[in-house]
């Protein structure tokens, strides 16, 4: 009985400690003050004034542009990582494919940074962005893409073989329908991570490109305003909603899988 209610207790205080100051950050997003340091009344104008920001419309567009792009790529490129890691097994793939995955976030980015300026001389902007994050997202759709097929019975696989199936065939017909929650669970998850980065982002953006969260960046260095809060809670609201899809759609793929 207290064992029971020091574990709860700890659990309370852990979830408090990381999701009440998100709490306050949506709280204070309908204060009726430009200093937000106490609550004055409620608001709704910091979210009508986000609409006529085009310093931050144009970085929310760049943000949206980037995630949707270099997520659909990073799908396909990892989709077809974890088939192969799967199925044939090559010695050196996983390794390429999952340190993205591993290595941190500061360090990817410097090497990214180097890599771009140094070895391939390109200007920083748009598209050295959606190489930074297509590189880190295909490790991370590689994995749940191998995750899902690891659960298949591979004996479909042999019956469709002994009916003459090609290796085409059976990939269009039965390899890909069964993979397909996978493969939407790891879209979602890379668009999430792209929309969310902001350390590799920052490395590999170069001057006058910017993006929601390097915008926020910006914004914070002077005061936390209402303006900023308001620009969060949308941008946590999308995130959650987008990582509480993916969760869910993985689950679907395990149960599918058992």
């Amino acid at each position: 009985m207290k064992r029971g209610l020091m574990l709860w207790s700890a659990t309370l205080v852990t979830y408090a400690f990381l999701y009440v100051p998100l709490a306050v950050v949506v709280l204070f997003s309908f204060n009726d003050s430009e200093l937000n340091a106490s609550w004055v009344g409620f608001t709704t104008r910091w979210y009508a004034k986000l609409l006529g920001d085009e310093t931050m419309l144009q970085a929310a567009a760049n943000s949206l542009f980037i995630a949707l792009v270099s997520s659909l790529i990073a799908t396909l490129l990892g989709t077809m990582a974890g088939i192969a890691m799967h199925r044939w097994r090559p010695p050196l793939l996983p390794f390429l494919v999952l340190t993205p995955v591993a290595m941190p976030e500061i360090l990817l980015g410097v090497s990214l940074l180097l890599f771009f300026r140094q070895v391939l001389d390109l200007t920083l902007g748009l598209f050295s962005i959606l190489l930074a994050h297509i590189t880190f997202s295909i490790g991370f759709v590689a994995i749940i893409v191998r995750a899902r097929l690891a659960g298949m019975d591979e004996s479909i696989f042999e019956a469709a073989r002994d009916l003459g199936a090609t290796p085409w065939k059976t990939f269009v017909r039965i390899t890909f329908p069964l993979i397909v929650p996978g493969v939407v669970a790891g879209y979602l998850m890379a668009f999430t991570l792209s929309i969310d980065d902001f350390v590799i982002t920052f490395f590999v953006a170069g001057v006058g490109m910017s993006t929601l969260p390097l915008q926020i960046y910006s914004m914070i260095k002077v005061a936390v305003t209402p303006e900023v809060n308001a620009v969060s809670t949308l941008l946590m609201a999308l995130t959650l909603t987008l990582i509480a899809i993916a969760s869910r759609v993985a689950l679907t793929t395990l149960k599918r899988g058992t």
